[in-house]
């Protein structure tokens, strides 16, 4: 089978490819550079199409003999000088997408969100697809992943189009040390001795899913998801202290750790952002994400194990894997 995907050089989106065409299946990739591609995905079966999302003839050409697609590619920076640059890429541009490779014959699509758009956990509670938002989101990213949901919603019901959106929590696991897998880097870090802090208290609580835990649960949606339906793709759920005490269990090394207090980056947070203008370079923290550590981001996969079949791998055997990995 011919199958669309994009993001095919991220994180994730480079081992979904490959997961893919060692299936049996030939890959249409849409990637921005595809020099840079054959370096970071290899297989015979996997086709680049050079170019970006607002491309829609190349995106044609791309599409045309694909009967389902994968959409993995978004704008998930922390900053971005121009707010609207998230809702471009994560919303008009995936929108316009769909409609397109609609019209060309894909029957069915999988479109990667992230399970912050359900908001932070309360009272202890873990989110579900059907929990209601009790506060507002906190970054552009977030919202722009929203508001997307938002529309392929009424695609799914206006035009009947079988789209299904799957929302991971915290991915981490080998592979590319991109930004979004920043968890891998933390652990691969703090297992050298070289990291040595967390957010606050560290009791703060989130969901952490092993990479191929969310490749399978992509599969998974593509064969049983029903359209317009969320399926949270989760694995364990715990504190940043939490985490370090499980790697330092499976790998033996013990590092110091201290909290940063949320008040501090706050401040570092809109120190930055107000040295912008000066530095011209973009902040690593800004107020809405550091935000986010006052929460707890507590998340439940029931509903993707109860109608998928997804079966998320432990914490432990996560690190496990993450640190084997690392050393070799």
């Amino acid at each position: 089978m011919n199958i669309f995907l994009t993001g095919a050089t991220g994180f994730i989106g480079s081992q979904m490819a490959l997961k893919l065409a060692e299936q049996g299946h030939t890959i249409h990739a849409l990637v921005r550079s595809i020099e840079r591609a054959k370096k970071e995905v290899r297989h015979e079966s996997i086709k680049f199409f050079e170019g970006n999302l607002d491309d829609l003839d190349l995106i044609t050409k791309a599409v045309s003999g694909c009967e389902q697609a994968y959409l993995l590619a978004a704008f998930a920076q922390v900053w971005d000088k121009n707010t609207d640059t998230f809702y471009k890429i994560n919303v008009r541009n995936n929108i316009a997408l769909i409609k397109q490779a609609s019209s060309l014959g894909v029957k069915k699509i999988v479109v990667t969100s992230t399970a912050g758009v359900f908001g932070p956990s309360r009272y202890g509670l873990p989110v579900t697809e059907d929990s209601t938002k009790w506060t507002d989101l906190t970054t552009d990213y977030e919202k722009s992943k929203a508001q997307a949901e938002i529309e392929i919603k009424k695609l799914v019901h206006s035009q009947s189009l079988d789209i299904i959106i799957v929302n991971p929590t915290r991915v981490y696991g080998p592979g590319k040390l991109s930004q979004s897998n920043s968890v891998t880097r933390m652990i691969k870090e703090f297992n050298k001795g070289k990291w040595h802090v967390y957010p606050g208290n560290g009791k703060a609580m989130g969901n952490y899913v092993f990479v191929k835990d969310v490749i399978e649960g992509h599969i998974l949606a593509m064969q049983k998801g029903k359209a317009g339906e969320n399926y949270i793709l989760g694995g364990e759920n715990a504190s940043y202290r939490g985490l370090f005490e499980k790697v330092t269990k499976v790998s033996g090394n013990k590092t110091w750790l201290t909290g940063i207090p949320i008040p501090i980056m706050m401040l570092i947070a809109k120190l930055q952002m107000a040295l912008i203008s000066l530095t011209g370079k973009g902040p690593i923290l800004t107020p809405g994400f550091v935000k986010k550590y006052t929460f707890n981001w507590i998340n439940s996969s029931k509903k993707a194990e109860r109608e998928l079949g997804y079966k998320p791998t432990s914490l432990i055997d996560g690190i496990k894997a993450v640190i084997t990995w690392s050393r070799n």
